[in-house]
């Protein structure tokens, strides 16, 4: 298959470069950037949530960056409906679709199309959360395993969200999690991806990660966040998991010191990264190591697949 019929995707966890890479690499192809990160598509967060600068947006075409409103929750389903349509209107202009992100999700409904789950009420999910909260995880996966032996296998015992999710979708529609998988269709087929993954070594990701939040503040990360407070946005929408909102809080509430809210989010954006990474590793078939971004004078994308 030539390669101007592909689409690219580049995921890697946060601070990897994965921007930087992305317009190098339309730059020589002719191609078209989409964002795939759910929390740069946010347009009151510019900063806190390392959006491309308008500069590096410049360079490029991007598509779906900073046009959602904080008010609002912004799903899966809607991105991948909005990327759809870009990915169409990009091949249409004979350019190459470049999608560049950190958010595993919104890979994963492109590539394996999306599960058309029946609406769940918000409060029935609250309902599931504070039941988990109140027995502990150990015997909420047991309890998951009596009602859908289907998880049996596919969910690691530790992982509070996936359990959440696989629990409250049986119990409220009386169908497992991976019965609703098997009805799933996607628009793509396998070969007309190329997945990339950047492989940044973990000293290299902790030291950007680290340079990044110092900067953020040096660029007005705190005006930003007082800003995003003053909206009085509602605790249940998406945007509160932000990295560094709850910190920032504190540090604006004078909770706490500049510089143990600056180690707190650098940590927490490190637990994050490794969790990205994780992802990336299991679901990106071509590796890219860190000396290959700094020139892609003799890259050829046709070896990868």
């Amino acid at each position: 298959m030539d390669i101007r019929s592909k689409i690219i995707l580049i995921f890697g966890p946060t601070a990897s470069g994965k921007s930087k890479f992305a317009i190098k690499l339309a730059k020589k192809l002719n191609g078209e950037i989409i964002n795939a990160d759910s929390m740069q598509v946010y347009k009151e967060l510019k900063i806190l949530t390392a959006r491309p600068s308008s500069i590096e947006q410049k360079q490029i075409k991007h598509h779906l960056y900073g046009f959602q409103s904080v008010r609002k929750n912004f799903s899966t389903g809607q991105w991948l409906k909005l990327a759809l349509k870009k990915i169409k209107e990009i091949k249409k202009r004979k350019k190459i679709p470049i999608l560049v992100g950190g958010t595993g999700l919104y890979f994963k409904s492109l590539t394996s199309g999306l599960v058309k789950i029946s609406k769940i009420p918000f409060k029935y999910r609250l309902k599931i959360r504070d039941f988990q909260k109140k027995i502990g995880q150990k015997k909420f996966y047991k309890k998951l395993l009596k009602i859908d032996p289907m998880a049996k296998g596919k969910i690691n015992p530790n992982d509070i969200q996936r359990s959440i999710r696989a629990y409250e979708v049986k119990s409220y529609t009386k169908f497992s999690l991976y019965e609703w998988f098997e009805k799933t269709t996607k628009e793509f087929q396998d070969e007309e991806f190329i997945k990339i993954y950047l492989n940044y070594p973990r000293e290299n990701i902790i030291e950007n990660i680290n340079l990044r939040t110092k900067n953020m503040f040096k660029k007005g990360v705190l005006k930003e966040v007082n800003k995003f407070i003053k909206l009085k946005v509602k605790k249940d929408k998406i945007i509160n998991k932000v990295i560094g909102i709850s910190e920032i809080k504190k540090y604006l509430s004078n909770d706490e010191s500049l510089n143990k809210i600056t180690d707190s989010i650098s940590i927490k954006t490190r637990q994050y990264a490794k969790r990205q990474k994780t992802w990336g590793k299991k679901n990106m078939h071509n590796w890219i190591q860190i000396e290959d971004l700094k020139s892609l004078k003799y890259f050829k994308l046709d070896k990868f697949n």
